[in-house]
């Protein structure tokens, strides 16, 4: 069978480690870079930031319904990434040799990110829509999630800590080109073991219609909502632990890497617990464990005072984290199998796209909430902050991240598939 074998698990999982590890030396480095290290006016950045938001939230599910229709003798995912991952290793590399001046090297700044978006969107897509197809079972998927999540956990971490490290003694443009190189030889050996069953049944309906019969499907829409959620509570924690550490603790820039560190560090060996435990239990009742374990984890942070108390707290999280790290792609995919039984097609393409469309929106709910509390409690930068301004961060670490995760689990309870080892019906 063609996900037994284990060195086509593994070289499938390695991708995640090259998405991951550009998407986050993209977010956390790119506005710093253009704003702080090439002068371009802020208000400038933040708007191409939101056009790049949007513009990448509308391009999954074109991509998706343009996937799901593909006919080609490598299959209908295999080919957009093949043809993609070369442009898209130049385009990131591109990035960080800005051109021109001024006005000049913003219109560069949006012309290059608009073609890295496009391209990203490209190869990540069909590169996650694959996982359903490649591997059928509960076992397969479980063992394959936790895998790819923990090279994912590496590539994040790369992504994030070892820039400064890079730029300070080589310059901006080698990072660049040194992490795409990397992304680029993962992507290759992904894509050189990655096989897909060219006989499958392919999308018939229109966009419209595939939109129809996809929000009609009560298990996805359950499904997304509470990704959504989760999503947003991811995009929280990595925005205000600066904060929470600077103004809260009252300590060194140096404990949001202790932090941050202690969550990555318990999340990569509790990704392979958790596939352990989904075979056992299923689908949904593993995903209502997880998020009640990472939403009992926000609690401490309503009242820990120090840096050590506030990493034992961080690591907990981890724990919760790496569950549904490892159970969304696996949802998704059941939902996905269930679907086929209606509408005798496969649709990974539409699901993903519209699954990355919708919690695309968890960033942007984020950064809303971050203004407005800051904005509400009195936060002045660089400045001792008032009681009230302390506990808006403190909530935004605590009560708002409870709040937002026991709506998920209700919907993860309202979650209507109830079945535990599955198999598509596609006969790998």
């Amino acid at each position: 069978m063609l996900g037994g074998r284990l060195s086509t698990k593994l070289a499938y999982s390695s991708g995640n480690l090259s998405v991951n590890l550009i998407a986050q030396a993209f977010a956390t480095y790119i506005v710093f870079y253009y704003v702080d290290v090439l002068g371009v006016k802020p208000g400038l950045i933040s708007a191409a930031m939101v056009g790049h938001g949007i513009v990448n939230a509308i391009l999954n599910p074109l991509f998706g319904h343009l996937s799901d229709r593909t006919t080609s003798r490598w299959g209908r995912r295999v080919p957009y990434m093949l043809f993609g991952m070369v442009p898209l290793a130049a385009a990131f590399t591109a990035i960080w040799f800005p051109v021109g001046e001024g006005m000049a090297l913003f219109w560069y700044f949006v012309i290059i990110v608009l073609v890295y978006d496009i391209l990203f969107v490209m190869v990540v897509l069909n590169y996650s829509s694959l996982f359903p197809e490649m591997f059928t079972t509960m076992r397969e998927r479980a063992s394959v999630s936790a895998s790819r999540q923990m090279l994912g956990i590496v590539g994040m971490i790369i992504g994030v800590a070892l820039p400064p490290l890079l730029y300070g003694d080589l310059g901006w443009g080698p990072m660049g080109a040194i992490f795409a190189g990397v992304a680029l030889l993962f992507l290759i050996i992904m894509v050189s073991t990655s096989k897909e069953k060219t006989t499958v049944e392919r999308e018939k309906l229109s966009f419209k219609q595939s939109l129809k019969y996809t929000f009609t499907n009560k298990a996805f829409v359950m499904f997304v909502i509470a990704s959504f959620l989760v999503q947003f509570t991811f995009a929280m924690l990595p925005a205000i632990i600066p904060f929470f550490t600077k103004y809260v603790l009252n300590a060194s820039d140096d404990s949001n890497t202790i932090l941050l560190g202690a969550i990555f560090a318990a999340a990569i060996p509790c990704v392979f617990l958790w596939s352990k435990l989904v075979t056992r239990w299923g689908l949904r009742k593993t995903a209502m464990v997880a998020v009640a374990c990472y939403a009992a984890s926000m609690i401490p942070f309503a009242f820990v005072s120090s840096v050590l108390a506030a990493a034992i707290a961080a690591a907990v999280i981890g724990i919760g984290l790496a569950g549904l790290l490892v159970l969304l792609d696996m949802l998704l995919s059941e939902v996905i199998d269930e679907d086929e039984k209606r509408t005798k097609v496969r649709r990974e393409g539409m699901y993903f796209g519209m699954n990355g469309f919708i919690v695309r929106w968890g960033v942007s709910l984020q950064a809303v909430v971050l203004g407005v509390i800051l904005e509400t409690t009195g936060y002045v930068k660089d400045a001792v902050q008032t009681e009230t301004a302390v506990w808006g961060i403190r909530s935004m670490l605590s009560f708002i991240p409870l709040g937002a995760l026991l709506l998920a689990f209700v919907f993860f309870y309202l979650y209507p598939i109830r079945g535990s080892e599955r198999k598509s019906s596609i006969d790998l």
